[in-house]
């Protein structure tokens, strides 16, 4: 976490225009990659109280925990960084059923892009349509910022969360940085 802090700590002091306040580095969380068939979705969500039975690039929250589908069987799991209960719930939910589940959370970092040109700002290196008609709120999907993978999640009309592999947030932060001199507030 220190390292995304530090990153968007030390663009913000050349950054015009406040884009300071449009990225901020995400609370600690924890991650997991969880894979399952699709026979075991309702009960691994009941074991860990997010309602999994929704579409493919959707996001659900409850409580400090999150899951995005990110394909036909595979959720990423986030919570806060002290809740260590998500392995030991799946475990007793999901008894006789095959599942994986992985920590990646020492993998991963977040940052939190926000703003009314937040999506520009992001379509400059992204390939999706970030339109709130085609990507709305709540849409969760893996996909390229320039050269680095992300999972990228609107969580609100002009909010979006970026999950980074921990090496490509500094680079993350600074093309950010770049791009959004384009965009006074």
């Amino acid at each position: 976490m220190a390292d995304i802090a530090t990153a968007v700590a030390r663009r913000s002091l050349n950054l015009p225009g406040g884009l300071d306040r449009r990225i901020t580095p995400s609370a600690p969380l924890t991650r997991f990659v969880l894979r399952l068939p699709d026979a075991a979705v309702a009960e691994a969500g009941a074991a860990i109280g997010l309602d999994l039975a929704m579409p493919i690039n959707r996001s659900v929250t409850a409580g400090d925990r999150s899951a995005l589908r990110l394909g036909p069987d595979e959720f990423l799991i986030l919570a806060s960084a002290h809740d260590d209960a998500i392995p030991a719930a799946l475990a007793g939910g999901v008894k006789g059923r095959s599942f994986s589940l992985v920590d990646v959370s020492h993998r991963q970092t977040a940052i939190g892009l926000a703003g009314p040109h937040a999506a520009a700002m992001l379509n400059a290196l992204c390939p999706l349509d970030l339109g709130p008609a085609a990507f709305p709120p709540g849409m969760a999907t893996r996909t390229v910022f320039a050269k680095a993978d992300i999972v990228l999640w609107r969580t609100g009309v002009a909010a979006f969360h970026l999950e980074i592999w921990r090496s490509f947030a500094p680079y993350v932060v600074a093309l950010l940085g770049d791009i959004g001199r384009e965009y006074p507030d």
